[in-house]
């Protein structure tokens, strides 16, 4: 597998029509590099290309993550969001306004945390999890930021964490752990249950499995961003 250049996040689709092969395709999602608490995990990336969609493969130990672009006509996976940095979602996203910028919900707004705050974010709490094996719409589902959601995968929502963030999530019930890709908002209260706005971080449904929590619904977590560095 072929390494993938960088390219700026605005072009990096035009280059992809222009250039055949995996070498010019670049993420339009910058690593944000931190040096905190002493410890670094390596990001390995490379990219592939399935039925005509670019996938950006970032390895971060044993964990490995698959990013794409969703649609722009794709349904938002948290669908309660009405506007980001005071745009339409779909519009923010097309802009590439949705890293920390503030967002609604239901009339209520939330402020992100900058960069900075983020490398010291570390919180106990209770998570929960959303999406399907198989999604609901018709073709699919994107994220705030506009990556496709895959329920499968190791991602995660969180209402304040700049998009995306990289955290180590431990099931305090069990002692299991692992590494999600945050690149969604939530979650946020619903009309069945006002107190789900309470929770920490909103998980897939791939990693509620592999934690352990997946039959149960919710479990008691500890969540910590990781400092990261390109390898």
């Amino acid at each position: 597998m072929k390494k993938c250049k960088q390219a700026p996040p605005l072009i990096w689709l035009a280059l992809l029509l222009l250039l055949a092969g995996c070498t010019v395709v670049s993420t339009p999602y910058r690593l944000t590099k931190r040096l905190v608490r002493g410890v670094v995990w390596t990001v390995a990336t490379s990219c592939k290309v399935v039925a005509g969609t670019t996938w950006v493969v970032y390895r971060i130990g044993e964990f490995t993550f698959e990013v794409a672009r969703a649609p722009l006509d794709w349904e938002l996976a948290h669908g309660e969001i009405d506007s980001i940095d005071d745009l339409p979602p779909v519009e923010a996203i097309r802009r590439d306004r949705v890293k920390n910028s503030p967002y609604t919900v239901k009339g209520q707004r939330y402020v992100p945390m900058s960069v900075a705050e983020a490398g010291t974010y570390r919180e106990d709490g209770i998570a929960s999890w959303y999406g399907y094996e198989t999604s609901r719409q018709k073709d699919g589902q994107m994220t705030a930021n506009g990556e496709r959601f895959v329920p499968a995968g190791f991602s995660a929502a969180h209402k304040y964490l700049p998009l995306p963030t990289y955290v180590k999530v431990t099931n305090l019930e069990n002692g299991r752990e692992i590494i999600v890709r945050v690149n969604d908002r939530g979650p946020f209260p619903s009309v069945h249950n006002s107190g789900s706005g309470d929770r920490v971080i909103d998980l897939s449904l791939g990693a509620a499995k592999r934690l352990g929590f997946y039959q149960q619904g919710t479990a008691r977590v500890r969540v910590e961003t990781i400092d990261v560095a390109e390898g």
